[in-house]
């Protein structure tokens, strides 16, 4: 097959930065990376009492929880090219400096519609700030420091869910309110503006002229007409507004495909460049990375319903129940670059080999105590080998097309999470609500394991391909 993409070229396995300088700017970008991420399930246990301060609706409740993910799946394509246009540090401080005031803004909203606005305003500038973080380390790490800083970038995602609800439940637990969920962040927020002002290298971004607004608005409107429907459509009953939205979304989808053919054929700067699509591995990679993230947020999400539901366990107790299965991914995520180069590709496959089988464990496992414990630490652990899936799709992405594949990877991982919830979520909630949480997981886990099996299934397709020998 003739590859078109241009290759990286040979480089040493450390970052471009000096040694103390590249720990601070990977800690500074992963501890915002942590914060955007931690939003996202922090405010799930507060809703009970936002509800009775506020005197909120029902959809007024659904907002405050899903507006902060709609506007960041949609703006995350928007975040990475802002990063190419005025530069990766600007745009990481800006989405950060945006993200720290709108959260203070949450924790003093004086009424759920200033809490609404705060949320989304939250989302836009967590998807100003994200984008840059895997940018970053594309652009300054290398070699096995790259494996290693890409493992840590994982961490904190499967992290900072668990600690999400579980620091939620702490803060709830010791009567703080639903305010110092948000006001607690705020600064954390400001010490990491005062530190990246400091440490974050200059640059100029990718230094390339366009900003291809037909590719953005049509994309945006795609993934809105997507997203919307699938978070919001459970709550509504799938009200068939919903499914012509899905539907308008694939035509949109097309629509775009289109734009960016014809953007590149009059020599502008499509929104993502087709060299990155063509880039080895970055197909089979953006496949897996819809499926394995759809499975993750599918079990995050019924597995806190299961355990809160028949198994009454605290949202504290039920977040630390998930803790072995964060720390099993993240530890995969951290010693695979460790491992003899032989080993390093076939471990994809064999990571969902793992995964698939965990998913029905923990389906028989649904009374929860140690099996539960033990099943979702090899869910974890299968689950890990996406790390080895991000650093193979953008091995071979030239650092000049790094804020493109940043982008399209972060949306697909997103996509998926939303997916995996909105339909294995549906499944469980249908099931549960005529014979309970236990034999709901149990045909749940049966979807969780088959959408593994397709990721597994990708993934031989992404470690067949060769890698071109370096210096």
């Amino acid at each position: 097959m003739t590859q078109t993409a241009a290759i990286t070229p040979p480089a040493d396995t450390t970052p471009r930065t000096g040694t103390k300088a590249s720990g601070l700017l990977l800690a500074i970008i992963l501890v915002g990376q942590f914060l955007a991420i931690l939003n996202v399930n922090i405010v799930n246990v507060a809703t009970p009492t936002i509800e009775a301060d506020l005197h909120s609706s029902g959809a007024g409740l659904q907002m405050i929880v899903a507006g902060y993910t709609i506007v960041y799946a949609v703006l995350l394509i928007t975040g990475a090219r802002v990063g190419d246009l005025f530069g990766y540090r600007n745009a990481f401080l800006g989405g950060l400096a945006l993200f720290t005031v709108t959260t203070l803004g949450a924790g003093l909203a004086p009424s759920t519609g200033w809490l609404v606005a705060f949320r989304l305003l939250q989302g836009a500038g967590a998807a100003m700030m994200m984008p840059q973080v895997l940018t970053l380390i594309q652009r300054n790490y290398h070699g096995q420091a790259r494996g290693r800083a890409i493992g840590l970038w994982s961490l904190v995602i499967s992290g900072g869910i668990v600690v999400g609800q579980a620091l939620g439940g702490i803060l709830l637990g010791i009567g703080a309110g639903w305010r110092v969920v948000f006001l607690v962040l705020v600064p954390i927020g400001l010490l990491l503006l005062a530190a990246g002002f400091k440490v974050l290298p200059a640059d100029e971004g990718g230094g390339r002229a366009g900003l291809d607004p037909w590719g953005l608005a049509t994309l945006s409107a795609a993934v809105l007409l997507l997203v919307v429907p699938m978070v919001l459509g459970r709550e509504f009953g799938w009200p068939l507004w919903g499914w012509i939205s899905m539907a308008l979304s694939v035509v949109m989808f097309a629509v775009f495909v289109r734009i960016e053919r014809w953007v590149t054929a009059r020599g502008g700067r499509p929104l993502v460049n087709a060299r990155v699509l063509r880039a080895p591995g970055m197909r089979p990679g953006l496949a897996i990375l819809l499926l394995g993230p759809a499975t993750w947020g599918a079990f995050l999400f019924t597995s806190a319903l299961h355990l809160q539901g028949d198994l009454h366990l605290t949202p504290l107790a039920s977040g630390m129940m998930l803790v072995p299965c964060a720390l099993a991914f993240g530890l995969v995520g951290l010693f695979w670059p460790r491992l003899p180069a032989p080993l390093q590709r076939p471990l994809v496959p064999f990571g969902y080999v793992v995964a698939a089988p965990a998913y029905l464990g923990l389906g028989l496992a649904a009374g929860g105590g140690l099996p539960y414990a033990v099943m979702s630490a090899l869910v974890g652990a299968g689950l890990g080998v996406q790390v080895a899936v991000t650093n193979m799709a953008t091995e071979q992405v030239d650092g000049e097309f790094a804020a493109d594949a940043s982008g399209a990877l972060l949306t697909v991982m997103q996509l998926g999470q939303v997916i995996g919830v909105s339909t294995v979520g549906t499944l469980f909630i249908s099931l549960s609500q005529g014979h309970g949480t236990v034999s709901a997981s149990l045909m749940s886990s049966i979807a969780m394991a088959a959408l593994a099996v397709l990721a597994g299934l990708s993934s031989i397709f992404l470690v067949r391909r060769r890698v071109p020998a370096r210096a």
